[in-house]
């Protein structure tokens, strides 16, 4: 009787010791979450800090002032446009009006069912 009481203490001192370990291991991992959340926090604080900033950098009125000291900009004139005759001519087209488009001949050559365009239903005769 005396073995199986001392089998019984002995499997409650290891149950408590175990107990003790998922204890203090479920304690290490709660203050890493903690640490964790904490530094998230501190990110979205130092975020925000860095949004608020950059709204204040990109003030449309801080941006004027300082264009207006740093750059030597004068207001548009209407003087300044010209009208569309006095355009430079287009530039000459490179592209020999002889040759037939390659895409358009491989269009012909595939048939109208491959581009997705539907067929035309009347007859020549009624093509104006």
């Amino acid at each position: 009787m005396r073995i199986v009481h001392l089998l019984v203490i002995g499997a409650l001192i290891f149950a408590a010791a175990y107990v003790y370990r998922i204890k203090m291991e479920s304690t290490v991992r709660t203050e890493r979450v903690m640490r964790l959340h904490a530094d998230i926090r501190a990110e979205r604080d130092a975020i925000a800090g860095l949004r608020a900033e950059w709204s204040k950098l990109q003030a449309p009125l801080r941006l004027q002032g300082l264009a207006q000291r740093h750059l030597d900009l004068k207001p548009i004139e209407g003087g300044q446009y010209d009208s569309f005759k006095n355009l430079p001519e287009r530039p000459p087209s490179f592209a020999r009006s002889t040759t037939p488009d390659p895409i358009g001949a491989m269009l012909d050559t595939v048939g109208q069912d491959a581009t997705g365009s539907i067929p035309d239903k009347t007859t020549p005769e009624e093509k104006p």
